[in-house]
């Protein structure tokens, strides 16, 4: 959909919330999004959905989530329902939804290094560590309506024959020597992620998106943002997430073990959390390898980039 057309479409959607300023887009990838105005001047941020990316079903049980999440004490984008009280504006070109807006800075952009002292880019992640276990906390702490569903992203999802992301060993950037390597890291994943998984590893709502330019920073704490790709996930994956723009940076060890001091100061983890955050860390990237299969053609600089950082990180891990 061309910028012009989404514009249409977003003015169109907001008429189900008695707006009528135009909006102002913000970014047309995945979900279509805008900086726009609420019913009652407030600002908030209009997402066009993907067509057959989620289910409406999915999206209010992501938009139900935030309303539990914000009773809980959180802060993140809530939902503001329309005219007729839906959460939901459907029946148009897109399926729409309107949320808060929540002010800050992104963390930062992906393969762009973080701007900040290494001294305040440790700090921040150990706010997001721990943010990300109040996540969880709070999570499971709620019951969810019987209609609830979001995806699962169990070892199959991520390391079977069929992944949910692709199969990253077939991205056309591979050379044959690469696409060996990949597969006998996955044979390495399965291992140290199955173990994990048989032993009873922490599992349920994640956030799964926890990327830099999904962390918003302001006076030093952080928040998250796009909760969309929220599935059913080990919670070790998700901070997986986190790290994987970290590759390249000089303090990713640091950075690593502030994520998760963050976090085991909000709820515990296991022994080995250091080598499992290693094994998600690249998991990701090889996900990410998969994921722009089809998405991009086969010579797209991502494609090229996403092949580059999962054989440079599978080697490590094997090494």
């Amino acid at each position: 959909m061309t910028d012009a057309q989404a514009l249409a479409a977003a003015q169109a959607a907001l008429a189900h919330w008695g707006v009528s300023m135009a909006p102002r887009l913000i970014k047309n990838r995945e979900n279509i999004v805008f900086d726009a105005q609420g019913p009652d001047g407030q600002r908030a941020a209009l997402r066009l959905h993907r067509p057959g990316y989620q289910s409406d079903n999915a999206i209010r049980s992501e938009l139900w989530w935030a309303e539990a999440l914000g009773a809980a004490g959180m802060v993140v984008p809530q939902p503001i329902r329309t005219a007729s009280g839906d959460v939901l504006a459907t029946g148009g070109a897109l399926v729409a939804s309107l949320v808060t807006w929540l002010e800050g800075k992104p963390l930062g952009e992906s393969g762009i290094p973080l701007a900040m002292p290494a001294h305040e880019q440790e700090v921040l992640h150990t706010a997001l560590g721990a943010e990300l276990a109040r996540l969880h906390v709070a999570s499971d702490a709620m019951t969810p309506p019987d209609a609830f569903a979001r995806e699962i992203l169990d070892l199959e999802a991520l390391l079977g024959e069929s992944p949910a992301w692709g199969q990253f060993w077939k991205n056309p950037s591979l050379s044959d020597q690469d696409r060996d390597l990949l597969l006998a890291c996955r044979q390495r994943l399965l291992g140290v992620i199955g173990a994990h998984a048989r032993s009873g590893g922490d599992f349920g709502l994640i956030h799964a998106d926890a990327l830099r330019e999904n962390v918003l920073v302001q006076s030093g704490g952080v928040r998250l943002i796009d909760f969309d790709d929220g599935v059913f996930g080990f919670r070790l994956y998700e901070l997986g997430v986190a790290m994987s723009q970290n590759w390249d940076q000089p303090n990713e060890t640091a950075l690593g073990a502030a994520l998760l001091a963050g976090y085991e100061s909000e709820r515990g983890l296991p022994e080995n959390a250091a080598d499992l955050l290693e094994a998600f860390t690249v998991m990701r990237a090889l996900a990410s390898c998969g994921w722009v299969i089809g998405r991009y053609h086969d010579d797209h600089p991502a494609v090229r980039e996403y092949a580059k950082r999962a054989v440079f990180m599978a080697r490590r891990l094997l090494r």
